[in-house]
């Protein structure tokens, strides 16, 4: 299944657990539950969110952006980040209302079944995007699944406080619960925000990826083949390579050539969706560089 498919998938999936939820809520009353269905409303504006910003990083690169658009997916990582920062702010104002005004909950164990059943169509759908983020190097379906993944364990956490509740008939555990959601999901929040960061400020290849990079490169090096400057930087589902090949000076510019072309070629089979821009050079010649740029 595609990106755009689970996306769609996730938004018909939120949709469900909105429902599922809200009703859990409604039955008990419990504010733990509302904390909950709070963050299934954050699930489904980032599902939407995400949905838009894939269909832009799909679009093919133009005369305004040779490089392309797939940073377009760093925004979808950074705004749920700040949907979950915004959700669990209303969780925490709740928590805070119940504690001053303790209520007793009604009808748990059914408003606890729809939670589970909720909970395992999440963990299901985030099991499926994490296994097809790493297949589609999509930082996207990465965030969404982390952010279900967060969804199915506080649901989890919920669920048992609030049976410790049922058995102990401390109603102070209710607000405590949605305290510890808020407190969860935003730790989530803030690592989903990191990764938009990084990815908008060109951060390097990931260590195995420049690993294979340096296998790859190693199979040309001899001692009149060598590279070096080498610097890489990844944007949404791309990576990029820049450095220079040195090569003898008496070689034909064809001859030159059609190496550079083995090694790119190389490059882009053991590195899927790597663009590579190589500079050729005399072995005998060093490139010089202004303190402070990159080749």
């Amino acid at each position: 299944m595609g990106v755009q498919a689970l996306l769609r998938l996730s938004v018909g999936v939120a949709l469900a657990t909105i429902v599922l939820k809200t009703l859990a809520w409604w039955l008990t009353g419990s504010v733990g539950l509302l904390s909950d269905a709070l963050e299934s409303l954050v699930n489904l504006a980032s599902a939407l969110f995400a949905l838009v910003m894939v269909n832009i990083a799909q679009r093919p690169a133009d005369e305004d952006h040779p490089s392309g658009h797939t940073k377009a997916e760093y925004f979808s990582s950074g705004f749920e980040g700040l949907m979950i920062a915004a959700a669990a702010v209303s969780i925490l104002w709740a928590a805070a209302q119940r504690f001053a005004q303790p209520q007793p909950l009604e009808s748990l164990g059914l408003g606890l079944a729809l939670s589970v059943l909720s909970s395992a169509i999440n963990g299901l759908l985030a099991w499926r995007m994490m296994a097809a983020s790493r297949r589609h190097r999509s930082i996207v379906l990465e965030a969404d699944a982390r952010h279900l993944m967060t969804d199915v364990w506080t649901s989890a956490g919920v669920v048992v406080g609030l049976l410790l509740v049922q058995a102990t008939g401390w109603l102070w555990l209710d607000p405590v619960l949605a305290i510890a959601v808020a407190l969860n999901i935003l730790r989530e929040g803030g690592h989903l925000a990191w990764r938009s960061v990084e990815g908008l400020m060109d951060s390097a290849v990931e260590p195995e990826v420049r690993e294979q990079i340096d296998r790859t490169l190693a199979q040309f090096q001899h001692h009149t083949i060598r590279f070096d400057h080498v610097v890489t930087r990844r944007a949404g589902q791309r990576r990029f390579i820049d450095m220079h090949m040195h090569m003898p000076a008496d070689w034909t510019l064809g001859r030159a050539a059609a190496l550079r072309a083995d090694v790119e070629q190389a490059l882009m089979h053991d590195v899927p969706g790597l663009r590579a821009s190589i500079q050729l050079l005399p072995t005998n010649v060093e490139a010089e560089f202004n303190e402070g740029t990159t080749p």
